[in-house]
């Protein structure tokens, strides 16, 4: 048990620790890029990609129009769209064409990595840098978890935050949001 609490602490820290790095005015912005597009998708591959999913869920739950890349109800990208893309690397081969091809049409491109100088992160007008430890980023802050973890679950945690600041400058409730729930379960 006691192996369990240690490891327990420790990861909690680490989330503390990521989260933290987060600069406000990154979020802030992200926040206004979202709030602003008339539709807005998002990309992710493997963990990170389910993390992405998740917060399009929440995005749906506020309002906002949102595909998800991949999808095969996904309609073309227009150039006054928003791609939002999680990837701890930024480098991840589709995603980096994805973000190529959204600039080639004109849309604006936001990445949350822990790799702001990567590809995808010199493509995006809007970066959220997240310190968080994975195999693919030298210089992340580590992690005694393993693979990308700490990516990931600082990725769902700043985007619930996000979403959570998002409602609440629209004034909206999470019984507000409840109405937008699927509601054929």
């Amino acid at each position: 048990m006691s192996d369990y609490l240690s490891q327990a602490e420790a990861v909690t820290a680490e989330l503390a620790r990521a989260l933290r790095s987060v600069e406000p005015a990154a979020l802030d912005a992200l926040s206004e890029a979202l709030s602003s597009a008339p539709r807005v998708f998002v990309a992710g591959k493997g963990r990170s990609g389910l993390m992405m999913r998740a917060f399009a869920m929440r995005l749906i739950h506020l309002g906002l129009a949102v595909h998800v890349v991949d999808d095969v109800t996904t309609p073309a990208l227009l150039a006054s769209d928003l791609l939002v893309i999680g990837s701890g690397s930024g480098m991840t081969a589709t995603l980096v064409r994805y973000a190529e091809r959204a600039n080639a049409l004109g849309a604006r491109v936001a990445l949350i990595t822990a790799a702001p100088a990567s590809p995808i992160g010199t493509l995006a007008q809007h970066v959220l840098v997240l310190d968080a430890a994975t195999p693919r980023v030298a210089g992340s802050a580590p992690s005694i978890q393993p693979m990308a973890n700490l990516f990931e679950q600082s990725l769902l945690l700043v985007l619930d935050i996000l979403v959570m600041r998002m409602a609440q400058a629209r004034g909206m409730t999470t019984a507000d949001m409840m109405t937008r729930h699927a509601n054929l379960e």
